[in-house]
């Protein structure tokens, strides 16, 4: 059985498994992690710490799709 926690993805609540990491939760919500900004808990979180940032119960994310164009 897969313990789920509640968290809020740009203010609505979200569901997924304990310590899932940050990018697959993106692609879990449909979202390109090469091409999103993440807001974690308040602060912009560099890609480099994406791999080992776990999905705990009550964390707030702020994803922002990148786009180009001129």
């Amino acid at each position: 059985m897969i313990n789920k926690i509640a968290l809020q993805v740009n203010g609505e609540t979200r569901n997924c498994a304990i310590d899932t990491p940050l990018p697959k939760l993106l692609k879990q919500l449909g979202l390109n992690p090469r091409l999103v900004a993440v807001e974690y808990n308040g602060e912009i979180l560099h890609k480099q710490f994406w791999e080992t940032t776990q999905m705990q119960e009550g964390d707030i994310l702020e994803v922002v799709t990148i786009v180009g164009g001129g």
